[in-house]
């Protein structure tokens, strides 16, 4: 992948992210009666400046494309002429500006409702939770797992797909408890496991889960037939076509997928020779992995992706999609769950009981976005509604500066009957800016030692 696979994604979903956070801001106040005078995306200096609507308001598009605002009338910032006073923002009562300012997180969260909405009623192809074991010491074992179990719910929790048990163990685990797994077995008798995550640790993400418990997804033989070629990748490039099947790689019979995926993944940067068979004619064709990493190690890959096998009547996927009602309510609680899973995380970050390095910057924010664009449009979808749920908890945090820290006065101020000093205010802006430097600085740091250790 080249950066621009990794670079328009990214602005395109930061874009969109930074656009409805301040049309909140912006809709609310034009709602209240404020006068906007600037709806920026981005700072610094503007490349382009439009003015548009009764109020004259400057739209701009600025140099420096990580955040915007939504520049309001106020005497605190300049004078005000005498017939515009009403519309001023601070002159407003202490419940409009606190709509005004939580409306941007707001819109954050709602965004993420409409994401997961969409998918969720059209529908998509997951992966089904049917697992298999990777030790035969781990939680699972002990809990009796069986190798092809499909678990069907998670202490009455349905699970519907790998995302979904991923998703619930990872709730679960941060409450260190014992679990209840609902499964149905390859013989087709359901039954009962009962899953201990007391031992799981929620680390800086070297180790996965979902294999701390012991689990992996299940596999039938998969023969090395090529289902789904990733547009630019390796494969594409050499021209390899969806339906070969890999007979070969430099003369070493292949006989399954997992063998061809083996060879691959020990070979990155170093050519390799592929026999392919075609339509009854067999081809030669060289490739060079490209070097990728995943939890601290890696490795080569081509960019493939695999015919969807079936074993017995057992297909590996399954289309997941809910009714327009049902799907609603699963967004509108995904989008919660998320959004306390995210407070958790951070909380255990100051307490010290999740490391810091689970804190991530604009480079891997990037990173996934280019991976999950090039997964196909609906992993970027859950992608962009995962980072608007991250960007609305981030401005809800009581960090002046933030949105969150004007939330914090205002709630002061209703609380004492009166505004918070200036003086005070003045003091927890300098905190506060502070405070969200070294933490860009930190994520910045994570960001860097990732791109180094892989």
């Amino acid at each position: 992948m080249s950066l621009l696979d990794y670079l328009i994604p990214f602005v395109v979903a930061l874009g969109l992210l930074i656009l409805v956070h301040e049309l909140g801001h912006y809709l609310v106040a034009r709602w209240c009666g404020v006068k906007v005078l600037r709806f920026s995306i981005g700072f610094g200096k503007p490349l382009i400046a439009r003015q548009y609507g009764p109020d004259r308001t400057e739209w701009v598009l600025a140099a420096l494309p990580l955040g915007g605002y939504v520049k309001m009338l106020d005497e605190r910032e300049g004078e005000v002429p005498a017939a515009d006073l009403h519309r001023a923002f601070n002159r407003q009562s202490v419940w409009r500006r606190f709509a005004i300012v939580a409306a941007g997180p707001l819109a954050n969260f709602l965004l993420a409702i409409a994401l997961y909405w969409g998918i969720f009623v059209v529908g998509s192809d997951e992966l089904r939770p049917r697992v298999a074991l990777t030790e035969t010491t781990s939680p699972a074992k002990s809990a009796g797992v069986r190798e092809g179990d499909l678990i069907l719910a998670i202490d009455d929790e349905p699970v519907r797909s790998w995302q979904d048990l991923r998703w619930v163990l990872l709730r679960h685990a941060l409450d260190s408890r014992q679990v209840v797994l609902r499964v149905r077995t390859l013989d087709e008798v359901e039954t009962f496991r009962t899953l201990d995550l007391r031992g799981v640790e929620i680390d800086d993400g070297s180790v996965d889960l979902i294999a701390q418990v012991g689990l992996r997804p299940w596999r039938p033989f998969i023969p090395a037939v090529i289902g789904r070629v990733v547009p630019g990748g390796v494969a594409d490039r050499a021209g390899v076509r969806p339906g070969d099947t890999v007979v070969a790689i430099d003369g070493a019979p292949v006989d399954s997928w997992s063998d061809m995926v083996a060879k691959v993944r020990e070979a990155a940067g170093r050519e390799q020779v592929f026999l392919l068979a075609r339509e009854g004619v067999n081809l030669q064709l060289a490739m060079v992995p490209e070097e990728a990493s995943e939890g601290g190690q890696r490795f080569g890959r081509i960019g493939v992706g695999v015919a969807e096998p079936v074993q017995g009547g057992l297909s590996m996927f399954a289309e997941v999609r809910y009714g327009v009602g049902e799907g609603l309510a699963k967004a509108v609680r995904q989008t919660w769950e998320t959004s306390v899973l995210s407070l958790q995380m951070i909380g255990r970050m100051i307490t010290g009981e999740v490391s810091w390095k689970n804190l991530s910057g604009p480079v891997t924010i990037a990173d996934y976005a280019g991976q999950s664009a090039q997964l196909g449009l609906g992993h970027y979808i859950k992608f962009l509604a995962l980072i608007s749920i991250s960007l609305g908890v981030l401005n809800l945090l009581p960090i002046p500066v933030l949105d969150g820290g004007h939330l914090l006065y205002y709630v002061i101020e209703i609380i004492k009957g009166g505004p918070v000093p200036e003086r005070v205010m003045e003091i927890g802006q300098q905190v506060g800016l502070a405070l969200l430097i070294m933490l860009m600085a930190f994520a910045f740091f994570n960001d860097i030692n990732r791109l180094i250790s892989g």
